[in-house]
């Protein structure tokens, strides 16, 4: 098994989401590559490298992807529903 030098977040540490709004400005083009979640998932994937992608020592961090991804559906939907500019 191979590990690496630097330790991996703690998964709670990556379950709010970025702001979002801040993520596209400044862009003249608002890309579906964007993801305010990408820290999570990147935890996520470190835990898969250093436990040889046995799915199981990394449930939290995949849960705590999953919550930081509905925590910003949510945000973005009741932003939508309340005028809110979303980009």
């Amino acid at each position: 098994m191979a590990h690496s030098a630097e330790p991996i977040e703690h998964p709670e540490a990556n379950v709010k989401p970025l702001n979002y709004r801040e993520q596209f400005q400044g862009r003249s083009v608002t890309s579906q590559f964007i993801d305010p979640c990408a820290a999570a998932a990147k935890a996520s994937m470190d835990c898969m490298n250093r436990h040889d992608y046995d799915r199981d020592f990394c449930l939290d961090y995949f849960q705590a992807y999953r919550d930081c991804k509905s925590a910003w559906i949510k945000q973005r939907k009741d932003d939508r529903r309340a005028g809110r500019p979303t980009t």
